[in-house]
C-alpha cells in the first residue's frame, strides 16, 4: 500500500473509531497498534501523535471494550484484535443499545399514538423514505401493495419483503421495469406482478405503498438540475388509519387497478 493510501486508511479508521464513541486518544492508539501489530507505549506515541504516558490511558478504555490484550513484560506490550473481531464487537455493541434505545422509547409512547397521527405527514430524504416504507412493511400483517422504481427497490427492502411474504403477507407490485421485475421473481416467487395504467418505471416518481389497506406512502424523486435518478432526493407524504384522506385516495386506486378484487 502506498504511503498516501496508508494515510488515508488511517485516517478513515480514526474518523470510524471517534463516531462509534472511542476518545481520539483511544482511537489512534488501536489504529496504531494495528498498523504495528501490536506494540509498546513508546512505539504507539511514535506513530499516533499519542503522548506517551497517555497511550496507558488509551488502552484502558480500549481494554473495557476488549479491542486490546497486554503482555506483562518489560516494557509493556499491547496486541489488538484483528479488524473483522473488533467489527463485529462494534455492530454487537451497537445492536445492544439500539435495542435498549427502542425498548425505552417503546415504553413512553402513549396507547394512543395511532390517534395522534391522524393527517398526512411529510417524510424527507431517501434514507428516510425508506426507513419509513421497511417500517410500515415490516408491520404488514395482510396485504403490502408497492409501485416504485427499481432505483428504490433497494436489497434491505426486497428482504423485508420477502420477510413479509414467508410470514403469510400478500405482496403485489407493479410499475416495475422487466429486468427489475425479472429478478424479483426470483427473490419474491409468490409476490402477484400486477399492470399498472402508469409506465411508472420511465417517470421521475417515487414510491406508492399501501399496507393492509391502512396506511399509505407516496413519494416522488426531486429533480435537481441535471442529476440521473438514481442521485435525486426523494420526498414523501404518509398517512395511516381506514378514514385518513390520503388512505382513501389510494384505497381507490389500488382496488381499481387490482380490477376490484376486494370485499
Amino acid at each position: 500500500m502506498s504511503q498516501d493510501a496508508s494515510e488515508s486508511a488511517r485516517s478513515v479508521a480514526v474518523e470510524q473509531l471517534r463516531e462509534l464513541g472511542l476518545s481520539t486518544y483511544a482511537a489512534r492508539t488501536f489504529v496504531a497498534l494495528v498498523s504495528l501489530g501490536g506494540g509498546t507505549a513508546q512505539e504507539v506515541s511514535e506513530v499516533s501523535e499519542v503522548p506517551r504516558t497517555r497511550v496507558y490511558d488509551a488502552v484502558g478504555e480500549l481494554q473495557e471494550r476488549g479491542l486490546v490484550d497486554e503482555r506483562q513484560s518489560t516494557p509493556k506490550r499491547f496486541w489488538p484484535v484483528s479488524g473483522e473481531t473488533s467489527g463485529r464487537h462494534f455492530e454487537r455493541y451497537y445492536r445492544h443499545r439500539v435495542a435498549r434505545l427502542t425498548d425505552a422509547l417503546d415504553a413512553l409512547e402513549p396507547p394512543s399514538r395511532a390517534d395522534k397521527q391522524r393527517g398526512v405527514w411529510t417524510v424527507t430524504g431517501r434514507e428516510t423514505v425508506t426507513e419509513r416504507v421497511v417500517e410500515f412493511v415490516d408491520d404488514a400483517e395482510g396485504e403490502v401493495v408497492l409501485m416504485a422504481v427499481g432505483d428504490l427497490l433497494t436489497d434491505e427492502l426486497v428482504g423485508r419483503l420477502a420477510a413479509a411474504s414467508e410470514r403469510g403477507v400478500s405482496i403485489k407490485l407493479a410499475g416495475l421495469s422487466d429486468s427489475v421485475a425479472e429478478t424479483l421473481r426470483e427473490r419474491l416467487p409468490d409476490a402477484d406482478l400486477f399492470e399498472s395504467i402508469w409506465a411508472w418505471s420511465d417517470t421521475p416518481a417515487g414510491r406508492l405503498l399501501m399496507v393492509d389497506q391502512e396506511r399509505t406512502l407516496v413519494s416522488v424523486l426531486v429533480e435537481n438540475g441535471d442529476d440521473p435518478p438514481d442521485r435525486r432526493d426523494e420526498t414523501a407524504i404518509w398517512g395511516s388509519g381506514e378514514r385518513n384522506s390520503l388512505v382513501v385516495v389510494l384505497r381507490a386506486i389500488f382496488t381499481w387497478q387490482l380490477d376490484g378484487n376486494r370485499e
